[in-house]
């Protein structure tokens, strides 16, 4: 399997070498070893109906979701047997529902925050196998399918349970689809932080959470009890997510005088994100309501206004502070344009004398 697509998994490399020399967690140890080893390896529509004011039943087509979960069976086979489709009822294996309405919620926010008929948007497919491996510590996008392990139930529990994660690998799906952000350095930093935005709004959506309301954490719940720590990344806080005797504390910085510069994890592009990331949640707040509203607005447009795929963080920077002066335009104002200059100032991507006026 290529490099490529061994590199989007949600949880970092740097996380699970640390988690692979762990003598608390054997288990999860041996997992971590295997998990590395391993690698990453048509249009449908909805009718709604409703009631007009004579009375008379009014049908509507509108997008819809077309789903399909396989089950992978613990090799590492894909797609694995075709176990859920989008007209099936739930079945028993709950790993197998809660990927079918995780991929829901996504399509849901897509379509309804942005108008985007799924990841091309061309109401392509959303496909998943889940049960991927034996205690296998990931998920990731392959390029075409959204991928479950289990986790080996010692430090990770199944992945299929965060709504934030499936968010966040469909959302490497529309970045495969608009920039193609490359997966290295700082493009593969805001190719991951993207990612992390549409997984946080996409929970965010579900749950009808105003920014004020929101956790802001990504992978939430994916830690056992046995962990100290909440997530795999805090969006609002990176650099808090966990700290544990065996795995370490969180090593993403919230600035960038902070900024990792290594040749491992693809030129840190999990551990860099934390900047861009801190960056979109400051955006949000100080805008308030709904954080898919306004500042996923400026976010998309950023991704899907002909961004080049090797773009810097100044470079998307500029691309947002673009878009949040059209989005001003349109209300009459100077607000969002504002919040989105004084967010990349805070997290230092841009220093006060080089801020941009965009006039």
């Amino acid at each position: 399997m290529s490099s490529r697509t061994a590199s989007h998994g949600v949880v970092p490399s740097y996380l699970l070498a640390r988690l692979a020399e762990s003598g608390r967690f054997p288990k999860a140890a041996a997992a971590a070893r295997q998990t590395l080893t391993a690698g990453r390896p048509p249009f449908r529509a909805r009718i709604d109906l409703s009631i007009d004011e004579n009375g008379d039943l009014v049908a509507q087509l509108s997008d819809a979701p077309n789903r399909s979960i396989s089950d992978a069976g613990n090799t590492q086979r894909l797609p694995g047997a075709l176990v859920r489709t989008e007209d099936d009822d739930p079945v028993e294996d709950a790993a197998v529902n809660e990927a079918f309405d995780g991929l829901g919620a996504t399509f849901e926010l897509l379509l309804t925050a942005f108008a985007r008929n799924s990841l091309d948007d061309a109401g392509a497919p959303l496909e998943a196998s889940v049960h991927y491996g034996v205690d296998y510590d990931n998920a990731f996008w392959d390029g075409e399918r959204m991928v479950f392990g289990d986790g080996d139930g010692e430090v990770f529990a199944g992945f299929t349970g965060s709504i934030t994660v499936i968010g966040h690998e469909l959302a490497h799906g529309v970045v495969q689809h608009t920039a193609n952000l490359e997966y290295q350095g700082q493009p593969g930093a805001l190719n991951e932080s993207i990612a992390d935005v549409f997984g946080a709004l996409t929970e965010q959506y579900l749950l009808g959470q105003s920014v004020d309301q929101a956790t802001w954490l990504i992978g939430a719940g994916i830690f056992t009890d046995a962990v100290e720590g909440t997530a795999l990344r805090s969006m609002i806080a990176p650099g808090t997510a966990y700290d544990d005797d065996e795995l370490g504390r969180d090593p993403q910085p919230d600035h960038m005088s902070g900024f990792v510069r290594t040749t491992e994890d693809n030129g840190g592009v999990h551990l860099n994100s934390g900047i861009p990331n801190r960056a979109f949640a400051l955006f949000a707040t100080e805008l308030g309501g709904n954080a898919w509203e306004r500042a996923g607005t400026v976010w998309y447009r950023a991704l899907t206004g002909g961004l080049s795929s090797t773009a810097s963080f100044t470079q998307f920077a500029q691309a947002t502070m673009a878009a949040a002066t059209t989005l001003d335009e349109e209300a009459g104002g100077t607000v969002v344009a504002d919040a989105a200059r004084r967010a990349w100032s805070t997290v230092g991507v841009w220093e006060d004398e080089r801020l941009p006026t965009l006039d």
